[in-house]
């Protein structure tokens, strides 16, 4: 049975450039990147490499990345690092319906907490309304958090026009850009975002790597406590080898030339469906503001699940696989 991957939302393939980058640290650079002898030296330089590779990527400072052990523990870091580091100035929190897990039952945990959550309401495509996020803010809110685009259906939120209302307002603004990295420009200071989360597995490397882009001066507690790691904002002893990974597949992702060919693809598959289906399917997510890479269709009368059942060796979702046996 021949075998095609369409998954890449839910997980890529390791790059071979990555692979390479991290062979070094599997066979001889083993030491702690703390410590100050030989063994531990080139282990610190791949991991401030790395944090440069982050940094280039989304255009900050290498002193504002911090490497954590992916998406879901960088958006965990910035939601409740913010709200616990501004407990004293607000508890409202402002974020929307179509969120990841790793956004939204955070908020379920901060609210249970005592914090008061605004899930604001997008529209047929998937898009969040600006003026609603400027509708839900109140002087007790301290953060707000929309992702960047939507792992689902692949509609891009309106970042920049949601960062002239939170800056309005000295709030701080948080996107959960795992999908969108290396997909379409994440240049941070572009989106006006405070806090930034990267998947390292959504952009050719491993999993288990990700980073949480922290702009300088923006408060944040750590989620992790311990040594002083990190500068103090992850306790932990950082891995080279994941680093080294990361910071690979950020160079890779910084190149958005070959983004153009895949949006073709996916436009073409897209037309050959519509002929061979006409109005038995649907698509989902907005036509035009979504991710070059993502094709989201219903089939009218069809289940998602019997549909990839009959396809055999396609590997593709019916949603997100974080949501999988839920």
């Amino acid at each position: 049975m021949r075998r095609i991957y369409l998954d890449y939302n839910a997980s890529t393939p390791t790059a071979p450039e990555v692979v390479a980058a991290m062979r070094p640290f599997l066979e001889d650079a083993y030491g702690n990147p703390s410590s100050l002898h030989w063994a531990g030296k080139p282990a610190r330089e791949a991991v401030e490499r790395a944090r440069s590779q982050v940094a280039r990527l989304l255009a900050c400072d290498s002193g504002e990345i911090v490497f954590t052990s992916g998406g879901s523990e960088a958006n965990n870091h910035a939601l409740k690092g913010v709200a616990f580091a501004l407990r004293d100035r607000g508890d409202h929190i402002v974020t929307s319906t179509v969120e990841h897990p790793a956004t939204l039952v955070p908020c379920q945990h901060l609210a249970r907490l005592g914090y008061k959550i605004t899930f604001v309401p997008v529209d047929g495509y998937g898009r969040v309304d600006p003026d609603e996020v400027r509708r839900a803010l109140t002087p007790r809110t301290i953060l707000v958090s929309i992702m960047h685009a939507n792992n689902e259906v692949g509609t891009i939120e309106p970042i920049e026009e949601i960062s002239r209302i939170t800056r309005e307002r000295g709030i701080v603004l948080h996107s959960d850009a795992a999908q969108s990295v290396g997909k379409i420009p994440t240049r941070v200071d572009d989106l006006g975002v405070d806090l930034l989360s990267i998947a390292g597995h959504k952009l050719y490397a491993p999993k288990g790597i990700g980073a949480l882009y922290i702009r300088r001066g923006t408060p944040v507690e750590p989620l992790i406590h311990g040594a002083g790691h990190e500068s103090g904002r992850r306790a932990g002893t950082e891995s080279a080898l994941l680093a080294a990974a990361l910071g690979a597949a950020a160079e890779l992702a910084a190149n958005l030339d070959a983004i153009s060919h895949v949006r073709a693809l996916r436009d073409d598959f897209w037309r050959q469906l519509q002929a061979a289906l006409g109005n038995r399917i649907v698509l989902n997510g907005h036509p035009e503001l979504r991710l070059p890479n993502t094709l989201n269709v219903s089939f009218v009368g069809r289940t998602g699940a019997d549909v990839l059942v009959a396809l055999g060796g396609v590997a593709a979702s019916t949603g997100s696989a974080c949501h999988s046996g839920e």
